[in-house]
């Protein structure tokens, strides 16, 4: 797709195949990109393209097909590193999500680093996949987990932190922007004050890499993660980003073809990074089609895309706050604060939300969107959540406030 010189979200709209249809009679409203994006036609077309014509696998082959995979999926390494300012592309892991780019730091560097005793700091906002390993982590390993608290709009308590943060604590991990919450996390200051410690510091990117710009060299971070679907790419392709002198001191996480250097029958040693973090065959055509969408979204501008969605988040927050009985849950400003807005309807369960709107044509989520910690702290079981991405509008938004105003007067 061409670099668009201004955002214009109409013609974006139409690069977006499944938006040009209509659910329960009505244009499809999708304000669900929290959970999984929607993908342009050139994501689509280089999924497309591979297996229609160079599909092989990769580093094996001396033949036209392989050395063309090879060279696409090698590529889309790349582009990947540039989208997030790494150092050096071979500092990119190909995993199938956030979830496992996560557990592969919680077995490979935290197997080798983590001792009883140690301390792991996370926050109460956490999605499930950055506090499930860790807790698994610190069973094997005998450590302890700690958590930084938050206040009731949903911001990290930094009081907390400077009590919490000490020497002792060999690991903080922070997402950058909470699923539910939308708050954005100081994550360069948390790096600073984590290596003032002593520790290591890994980012929870999932949401945060597909909606503003993110630099590893800025943030001063040791390991960032997130997904391709999140971000206009397939599912089953995630990135793992860590610092080079990280990986290479990391031992393998798993063990099969292609992570290796040499195979004896008694013992093996192990490729050098990335490849020794890449057993078997990897995600090919997903991993060229994430390249894609990296270029797709870099050719609109992370700043572009920031700001559009902070405008939809401003007109949102003004909408909702006149549905009578709506509570969100989180800050209630655009200050430090993404597009996901999470909710509860007084005397209308979740799910009937979520499926009152779909009747409306409007997309939502509802539950506890893996974060049930969270929702204790807010004595709530469940919320529902719309999240904002490049192809919404402020007509969408409007449709999501009639909605609500419809399941609110069924429910009277």
């Amino acid at each position: 797709m061409a670099t668009l010189s201004t955002f214009d979200v109409l013609a974006l709209r139409r690069e977006f195949p499944i938006l040009q249809q209509q659910v329960n009679g009505k244009p499809l409203a999708f304000l669900d990109s929290g959970a999984s994006s929607q993908k342009p036609r050139c994501v689509i077309e280089a999924l497309d393209d591979y297996y229609r014509r160079y599909n092989a696998n990769v580093h094996r082959g001396v033949y036209k097909l392989s050395e063309e995979a090879t060279f696409a999926y090698e590529r889309a390494r790349g582009k990947v590193a540039r989208f997030i300012g790494a150092s050096s592309k071979r500092e990119v892991i190909f995993t199938r999500n956030t979830t496992e780019a996560i557990n592969l730091v919680a077995y490979a560097w935290g197997g080798a680093n983590i001792r009883a005793g140690d301390r792991i700091l996370l926050t109460m906002m956490e999605h499930h996949s950055n506090i499930v390993p860790w807790q698994m982590l610190a069973q094997r390993t005998g450590a302890t987990l700690d958590y930084i608290g938050i206040d009731a709009e949903g911001r990290l308590c930094l009081d907390d932190l400077e009590q919490k943060l000490t020497p002792g604590v060999k690991l903080l991990a922070v997402t950058q922007q909470s699923n539910v919450l939308g708050t954005i996390n100081p994550v360069a200051l948390l790096a600073e004050r984590a290596h003032a410690v002593g520790a290591k510091i890994l980012i929870d990117g999932a949401q945060s890499v597909p909606h503003m710009p993110v630099d590893v060299r800025a943030l001063g971070c040791d390991f960032l993660a997130f997904s391709g679907h999140k971000m206009c790419g397939p599912t089953g392709i995630g990135v793992l980003w860590a610092r080079r002198e990280i990986l290479e001191a990391m031992p393998p996480f798993l063990g099969g073809g292609s992570m290796i250097e040499v195979v004896d029958l008694e013992s093996s040693t192990y490729a050098g990074v990335p490849a020794r973090f890449e057993a078997g065959t990897p995600a090919i055509g997903e991993a060229i089609a994430l390249g894609e969408a990296c270029d797709f979204l870099a050719g609109i501008g992370m700043d572009s895309i920031f700001q559009h969605e902070q405008e939809l988040l401003g007109h949102a927050l003004d909408r909702l706050a006149s549905v009578e009985g709506l509570h969100i849950i989180g800050p209630h400003t655009t200050e430090q604060r993404g597009a996901a807005l999470s909710f509860t309807l007084e005397g209308v369960h979740p799910h009937d939300v979520a499926a009152i709107l779909d009747g409306e044509g409007v997309a939502v989520r509802a539950g506890h969107h893996c974060t049930q910690p969270l929702h204790r702290f807010y004595d709530v079981p469940a919320t529902t959540r719309a999240s904002f991405y490049i192809y919404n509008t402020a007509e969408e938004v409007d449709r999501l406030a009639a909605g609500l105003e419809k399941a609110r007067k069924l429910f009277q």
